[in-house]
């Protein structure tokens, strides 16, 4: 193992740790009785919003594309998922919510390689624009769906009273009323629900970590620092560019499996425009490209508005604050300039501790 190596393990690492570390400090406040009931409500959502925005800094900070559409791949993830474990009861609890996840992976990532292919031709703010209109398409589409299933199987519909069920039949997507009771279907396991968010994120840094620092990433980082000079060596952009935004997809469609097994109620209203801008925001003010400054900043920004409330109407006012305040530390030259000095500073005394 060379230095660079040994430097990107380490890295690692680091980040693993840090996401162990917070969930042995959680569940410690919470052992203890210092963790208040509406703390413990924002836990697996941020799991679920962390696996979005690591996803999601796949393709904005090592892809170098904009995307806009990451909502709808939560969307189709989460309602293929939520279908799944209504109509398949019968299957034991643990093995049902793992096909559930693999489903819902599956499913977004048949649905981003069928859209990545003709997106990814276009560049910019091009392509930012169409993954945008995905996104809305997807949610209109299901909006206006009704899905039942009886003895004799599964029914689809646009209208309500599309089918007519049997007798015992359930009906489960009710169009914009979405999908009820997914929740209950696993109470004996929802405590275990924050712990399963915790191993999804580890899962999803294993995976990103592992793509970036391949042949594949290479090629792909290749792909996104000059386009004309990776394809003069042979490399297949848009190849490398659908690989990185398939597995984003994947990777968003296992975000909305937790997100829809969390809630009792499934709606597709929520996973619209604003919830893409979110997350990219998320992905900004973390450091685009970097996946250790995505989960802190997922993780403080949407405990924030929650955390003022005692403010009342300065709440939001805080939180723009802060907001700002994080994008000058991460993006000012200023900023940069002064954590350029903090790290010199540090890195003689460190060189001079291994040369002894």
């Amino acid at each position: 193992m060379n230095k660079n190596e040994r430097k990107i393990f380490k890295n690692n690492m680091l980040t693993y740790l840090m996401v162990i570390a917070f969930f042995v400090i959680v569940q410690t406040m919470s052992s203890t009785g210092h963790l208040s009931n509406l703390l413990n409500a924002l836990l697996v959502p941020i799991c679920v919003y962390t696996v979005a925005t690591l996803s999601l800094n796949l393709v904005v900070g090592f892809s170098g594309e904009l995307s806009l559409g990451h909502a709808g791949f939560m969307c189709v993830g989460a309602y293929a998922s939520a279908l799944f474990s209504n109509i398949a009861q019968n299957v034991p609890l643990v093995p049902r919510f793992i096909i559930a996840i693999l489903i819902g992976a599956a499913v977004a990532a048949v649905f981003g390689f069928l859209i990545g292919i003709p997106v990814l031709r276009l560049r910019g703010d091009y392509l930012a624009i169409v993954t945008l209109a995905f996104g809305e398409i997807i949610k209109n589409l299901i909006n206006i769906l009704y899905v039942g299933v009886d003895e004799n199987g599964l029914h689809v519909a646009t209208t309500s009273n599309g089918y007519k069920l049997a007798a015992g039949g359930k009906q489960i997507m009710k169009g914009a009323l979405g999908i009820s009771g997914t929740s209950a279907l696993y109470k004996p396991i929802k405590s275990w629900f924050f712990l399963i968010g915790i191993i999804l994120v580890l899962i999803t840094l294993f995976i990103i970590q592992n793509l970036v620092y391949s042949r594949t990433g290479r090629a792909i980082m290749a792909a996104r620092d000059n386009r004309i000079a990776a394809e003069s060596v042979g490399i297949n952009v848009l190849k490398y560019k659908l690989t990185a935004f398939v597995v984003s997809a994947a990777l968003a469609g296992v975000a909305g499996v937790l997100y829809s097994h969390n809630l009792s109620m499934l709606k597709v209203s929520t996973f619209d425009y604003n919830l893409s801008i979110l997350i990219l925001v998320y992905v900004v003010l973390g450091g685009i490209g970097n996946l250790r400054g995505s989960i802190i900043a997922t993780v403080i920004l949407y405990a924030l508005p929650e955390l003022l409330r005692g403010f009342s109407n300065y709440r939001m006012l805080i939180y723009a604050v802060v907001l700002i305040a994080m994008m000058l530390f991460n993006w000012a030259p200023a900023a940069r300039n002064w954590r350029s000095r903090m790290l010199e500073k540090i890195r003689p005394g460190k060189e001079r501790k291994e040369a002894a």
